[in-house]
C-alpha cells in the first residue's frame, strides 16, 4: 500500500510539470493568454493583469546579462535552459508541487532595456507568484547594480538638471 501512495504521489508531482512551450527561444516573447498567471513587459500598458515595468541598466549589456544572471541564480529552484548574447531563457519550479514557470529574457541595448515574460506553464491563476518573482528579479538586479537599473544611482547624489540645463561636471569628484 506504501508503493502505491508513493508511486501515485511521484505520478501527480510529475505531472505538475507541463511540457516545455514550442514558442520558447525564439527570440520575441508571445502575449501573455487571457489567465491572469503570465506577466510581460510587452503586454499594453492598460493590462494590469499583465503589465510590468521592464528593468533597466546602464554600461555594458555583458555587464547587465551577468548581474541578471547572478540575480536569478541566486534564487532557489531555477535552471538557464538558454542562453544567447541578447537572450536568456529560465525554469523557476515551485517548491511543493513543483509546478514549473518559463521565464524569459530579451535585452534591448540600444534602449538599455530588458524585456520579460514569465508564465505559468499549467493551470489559470498562480495568485501571483510570477508578478512577486519577477519584482523579486528587479530588487536583485537593482541592488547588484548598485542602484543605477532603476534610475537611482547613489554614487551621486545631486538632483538632475532641469529639462535643457547641462549636467554637471563632475569629472574632477
Amino acid at each position: 500500500m506504501k508503493i502505491a501512495v508513493i508511486v501515485f504521489l511521484a505520478l501527480v508531482l510529475a505531472s505538475c510539470t507541463g511540457t516545455r512551450p514550442s514558442h520558447i527561444g525564439d527570440g520575441a516573447l508571445a502575449p501573455c493568454p487571457g489567465t491572469p498567471n503570465c506577466v510581460s513587459t510587452k503586454a499594453p500598458a492598460d493590462d494590469s493583469a499583465h503589465a510590468i515595468a521592464p528593468l533597466v541598466y546602464s554600461g555594458s549589456m555583458e555587464d547587465a546579462m551577468a548581474t541578471l544572471k547572478a540575480a536569478v541564480d541566486s534564487m532557489p529552484r531555477t535552471e538557464l535552459v538558454a542562453e544567447t548574447k541578447d537572450y536568456l531563457y529560465v525554469e523557476f519550479t515551485s517548491a511543493v508541487w513543483r509546478f514549473v514557470d518559463d521565464v524569459e529574457f530579451i535585452f534591448d541595448d540600444e534602449k538599455k532595456v530588458i524585456h520579460f515574460r514569465s508564465a505559468s506553464r499549467l493551470g489559470k491563476s498562480d495568485l501571483g507568484v510570477n508578478r512577486a518573482r519577477m519584482e523579486e528579479v528587479r530588487a536583485l538586479f537593482e541592488e547588484a547594480s548598485g542602484g543605477a537599473a532603476s534610475g537611482n544611482n547613489t554614487q551621486n547624489s545631486e538632483e538632475p538638471p532641469e529639462p535643457g540645463e547641462a549636467p554637471a561636471d563632475t569629472s574632477a569628484r
